[in-house]
């Protein structure tokens, strides 16, 4: 508890938690669902994230800002073999997640209801096979630009938890978000571009689906890209 707490405060969050009230359903889940799913965080490097699954899954997967969480329960769906860690901090994603699993009866699925962050420090290294960040928040301002996810300090902690031949997949639909993130992923030591012409990056993966971030961007005419870098 002490370490978690201590954490806790060595980052800075920032965006919201809470919105409009759940509805008496979602609100249950959140209280008799989540507490079932939530990953325990133990001293920093040391939790192994495919013991939170009874068989131990073969591989996992983790997606920060899983939104509402269409994608991580589809994705956890189609791999019931693969053990899925999503990360989300707005309540009510969180609870529009917890719908999906539990209307999916989904075993293989954990949440971590806070800053994405936390669970990275605890994870051990070399214990994630892929890991989303689909339309994190683009922060476009300049004075802003230190609070986007994609920097060299969390690009850092993905190469040491990404097994070597895994991906990092980001989506965005934000022009200043995609220009940085290709400015700060394909130089990274760690990471390889995977891209081998424009259908790479213009086309989302076929193995994925469209979110509610997607059409939105779509319905507002912005252009979503897709890119994967393969963990060196």
């Amino acid at each position: 508890m002490a370490d978690a707490l201590k954490q806790r405060q060595a980052f800075q969050f920032y965006g919201r938690r809470k919105g409009r009230p759940l509805r008496k359903g979602r609100q249950f889940l959140f209280d008799e669902l989540l507490p079932r799913l939530t990953i325990p965080l133990g001293a920093p490097g040391t939790l192994d994230p495919a013991a939170l699954f009874e068989p131990r899954k073969r591989a996992v997967w983790l997606e920060i800002g899983f939104g509402g969480g269409e994608h991580l329960a589809h994705q956890a769906e189609e791999h019931p073999g693969i053990g899925f860690l999503g990360c989300e901090v707005f309540e009510a994603g969180i609870a529009s997640c917890l719908s999906h699993i539990a209307e999916r009866h989904l075993d293989n699925v954990r949440i971590h209801p806070e800053d994405a962050r936390l669970l990275l420090t605890a994870l051990q290294p070399r214990s994630l096979d892929r890991v989303f960040l689909l339309f994190p928040d683009p922060w476009p301002k300049r004075r802003t630009a230190k609070r986007r996810f994609v920097n060299r300090d969390n690009l850092d902690r993905l190469a040491e938890l990404i097994e070597p031949g895994g991906e990092l997949r980001i989506a965005s639909d934000d022009p200043t978000y995609i220009e940085w993130t290709l400015q700060q992923v394909p130089v990274h030591p760690a990471f390889q571009w995977v891209a081998q012409s424009p259908v790479d990056w213009q086309d989302r993966p076929t193995d994925s689906i469209e979110t509610r971030y997607e059409k939105k961007a779509r319905d507002a005419e912005r252009v979503p890209h897709f890119f994967r870098f393969r963990r060196l």
